[in-house]
């Protein structure tokens, strides 16, 4: 995959991403490795970050790399400056794009004038490097992907539609449980119905969130308005007051459940007081994890990294 860009989950093959988590498993174990030494990425961002952008920054000192940020005022992408004439200039003077934009669109252009590979840093269609961090992190914990059964519970947002394609891709199953009008896209869903077809992983869409975590081995939530979405927040509170994570709907699950949510976390909203803090939550191994495979995405678009499957079982 060296060269191309990540825009979608749906850029890379099963394969892809079992190789990535390989990847990351031994950028866990080894810390630091100079394989980007001399590599400069840029990280351009229309909305604030936390993990994402110290997670990208991190990684790429960790290999030996180096970055540079670019605040919205700075840049004024789209606004100040058009998206194309801002990709073929950074082109000139970095070895790869990370972008942080509100609309896909956005990227999209980006990626076709950019002479370097984008990674879509998140935006309001997908987040992808959430989505394979996270597979990561259940790799971690269940020694495998195939055969698992992940429960998204709430609004069908950039990080469902990753995890969508992603778990049907490797072959795990997803039940996604959701507010009629809030599901996942159903471009996305066709997408991924069609990989599932291939990897053996069952597709399940229901209004019903009991439904949905009933014997599931991951749940997973995240909150009910996104960024964006801010003048919808009471209205979507009022909504999705019925899908809240909480302890009544976890004693559905099996007994070794994982508990995951991409952070930041609205205690007592989506999911109750305490819940994150319980002993199968997960949350801060996610968080951490985006590091580690971000530097195995890193190295492979950037240094050809081609390490054997050592990591994956």
């Amino acid at each position: 995959m060296r060269g191309k860009d990540l825009l979608s989950v749906s850029d890379l093959s099963g394969e892809d991403i079992r190789l990535l988590i390989s990847n990351a498993v031994d950028m866990k174990a080894e810390g630091r490795l100079s394989l980007l030494d001399g590599k400069i990425l840029a990280l351009m961002f229309e909305k604030p970050s936390l993990r994402t952008r110290v997670s990208f920054e991190v990684a790429m000192q960790q290999l030996a790399g180096h970055t540079i940020y670019l605040s919205p005022a700075e840049v004024g992408l789209g606004k100040r400056e058009s998206v194309s004439d801002v990709a073929r200039v950074l082109s000139r003077y970095v070895d790869a794009i990370a972008a942080r934009t509100f609309s896909h669109q956005t990227l999209e252009i980006l990626a076709s004038y950019s002479g370097v590979p984008v990674i879509n840093a998140l935006s309001d269609l997908e987040h992808p490097c959430q989505a394979l961090a996270d597979l990561f992190t259940i790799y971690e914990k269940k020694g495998e992907l195939g055969g698992v059964t992940l429960a998204f519970v709430g609004d069908g947002n950039n990080v469902a539609h990753s995890l969508l394609l992603a778990a049907s891709l490797t072959g795990m199953n997803f039940r996604f449980a959701s507010p009629a009008g809030y599901g996942v896209q159903e471009r996305i869903l066709h997408l991924a119905q069609g990989y599932a077809v291939e990897s053996g992983a069952e597709i399940l869409c229901t209004e019903e969130p009991r439904l949905a975590v009933s014997g599931a081995d991951v749940v997973y939530t995240d909150v009910w308005a996104s960024m964006g979405q801010e003048a919808e927040a009471e209205k979507r509170h009022r909504i999705f007051a019925g899908y809240q994570v909480n302890s009544e709907l976890l004693s559905l699950v099996k007994e070794d459940a994982l508990l995951m949510h991409p952070l930041p976390a609205h205690h007592g909203e989506e999911v109750a007081e305490g819940i994150l803090d319980s002993l199968s939550s997960v949350v801060f191994d996610q968080a951490e994890n985006r590091l580690h495979l971000q530097k195995a995405l890193l190295a492979q678009m950037l240094g050809g990294l081609e390490i054997p499957l050592t990591g994956y079982r």
